[in-house]
């Protein structure tokens, strides 16, 4: 790496996002250097986010039977599960790790140890390890930085048991009671894990309900998940102040309610990798908060220069990191392909205890559209595949158009919500209607038929809306409150 080497792409951060967006220009036959000052490539998705959360959720419901709740599905040395589950979780991540790394080797792609910071005229300057500086010139930039762990005032960061979600995967064991302060994915994750490990959780959101994002019936059907598995979740919660009284920890919120706790988890989200980059001076804007702004290209106010992944803002998920840097790299070369951020049905998910998944319009965002929209819903209750694997909770609920009954929305809350959420994807892709899910065959007992019974309810409410509109005929449907419109589950015949 001689000073002044010329590069047609320089991507700053080895996460998913970087990986990506190097990997598809490389695939093309460009010549890429991906510059990251960490000693492995991949990012947080392989360090302390989605991989590491994951293998712990995973971990924590095999160690303690949940679902099945019976000893015999326990590991025989679960007595000290979380030094399982912290050697479970670097043996995963030391195995993505390299992936990412082998990866980068295929593809021919120069991996930069090293601090990078833009300057004009899409030249990079890096810091490397061994304190050399360099300077390498590129045709296109790719910002793939990532993000971190956001902070709560009023709760001090320097108190030993107060953690963020990075440096909560260096405790020494599962603590008999923790406070999450945030009730977003990675606070609700981690709620769940450590509530099926036998810790004492409570879960603070400063908003209505947890995963504000959700659809709001959906939120309620999680919240009951929660409150099943022994987790106390607080909505509305504001003002908290945390701080020590006789050797305890405290935590005090604005209407005088205070908790005990051995830990504290601030999970209240995240804020944007970019000191030192040098973004303003080389002209790229950042928003209030401090993301990067970007088009629908995923190009900066700079040209030549874009962005992708946490460091752009929400949803900030590996999947959409990797698919934002593919659109953004097919668009600043002229690759096949290059479409827009608009032309995207990207599913969101969270892997909490129990799982959900969404993609498209929520109710509310129906209504407030002036849709005439309906839905449909099938509990997991009332499924086969859901009762034998003793996760019973949550539900499927489909939002579609009315008179033409096109899928709008998918909601799921339940086990396997994150891959379930790929079927109404694809339907949703194609512009397909709620009759796709009747006319397919699903295996049964699975949990994907209950698509097909969310689908039965809403051509049954469409019916019953169609009789109501015609007071010459009875309504035989006994109603329009449907069991299912009240949240409970009853048997019906399938059309």
């Amino acid at each position: 790496m001689p000073e002044g080497s010329s590069y047609d792409l320089v991507v700053i951060g080895a996460g998913p996002a970087g990986e990506k967006g190097a990997a598809r220009a490389a695939y093309f036959g460009k010549r890429v250097a991906i510059v990251d000052p960490n000693p492995r490539a991949g990012g947080i998705a392989v360090t302390t986010a989605g991989i590491p959360t994951k293998t712990l959720r995973e971990g924590a419901i095999y160690l303690s039977g949940l679902g099945q709740r019976v000893a015999q599905f326990a590991h025989p040395s679960a007595q000290d599960p979380w030094r399982l589950l912290m050697a479970r979780k670097v043996e995963v991540s030391e195995f993505m790790t390299k992936a990412v790394e082998r990866n980068l080797v295929r593809h021919g792609i120069e991996r930069i140890r090293g601090r990078a910071r833009l300057l004009p005229g899409r030249r990079v300057e890096v810091e490397t390890s061994t304190g050399e500086r360099v300077v390498l010139q590129a045709e296109v930039v790719l910002l793939a930085s990532g993000s971190r762990p956001g902070l709560v005032p009023g709760v001090p960061r320097d108190d030993p048991d107060v953690h963020d979600s990075d440096d909560i995967l260096g405790i020494e064991r599962a603590p008999a009671s923790l406070l999450v302060l945030g009730g977003g994915p990675v606070g609700c994750e981690y709620a769940s894990i450590f509530a099926a490990l036998g810790t004492r959780v409570i879960a603070l959101s400063g908003r209505r309900t947890l995963l504000p994002a959700l659809d709001v019936e959906m939120a309620r059907a999680f919240a009951e998940a929660f409150n099943g598995m022994g987790i106390r979740v607080l909505t509305d919660t504001h003002d908290v102040r945390v701080e020590r009284e006789r050797g305890a920890l405290h935590a005090r919120l604005a209407d005088g309610r205070s908790f005990e706790v051995e830990k504290i988890l601030v999970a209240a989200g995240r804020r944007p990798c970019t000191e030192g980059l040098g973004l303003a001076e080389a002209g790229v804007e950042t928003d209030a908060a401090g993301w990067v702004r970007v088009d629908e290209r995923f190009a900066t106010t700079v040209p030549g220069v874009f962005a992708a992944g946490d460091v752009i803002g929400p949803p900030a998920l590996a999947s959409v990191g990797m698919e934002q840097a593919r659109v953004a790299i097919s668009h600043a070369f002229g690759f096949e392909e290059a479409t827009t951020a608009t032309d995207r049905l990207w599913p969101t998910y969270v892997f909490a205890i129990p799982e959900v998944a969404w993609v498209g319009l929520t109710e509310e965002a129906a209504r407030a559209s002036g849709i005439d929209y309906e839905t449909g819903r099938s509990s997991f209750g009332s499924n086969a595949k859901a009762r034998i694997s003793g996760f019973a909770d949550g539900l499927i609920k489909l939002v579609f158009r009315a008179n033409d009954k096109v899928v709008l929305g998918v909601h799921i809350v339940g086990e396997l919500a994150s891959e379930l959420v790929h079927i109404g994807q694809c339907v949703m892709r194609e512009g397909g209607t709620i009759t796709r899910f009747v006319e397919t065959t699903f295996a049964v007992p699975t949990r994907s038929e209950a698509y097909k019974y969310a689908a039965y309810d809403g051509l049954m409410r469409l019916e019953r809306r169609r009789r109501a509109s015609t007071p010459d005929r009875a309504d035989l449907s006994g109603g329009s409150d449907s069991a299912e419109a009240r949240g409970g589950v009853r048997t019906r015949p399938s059309p």
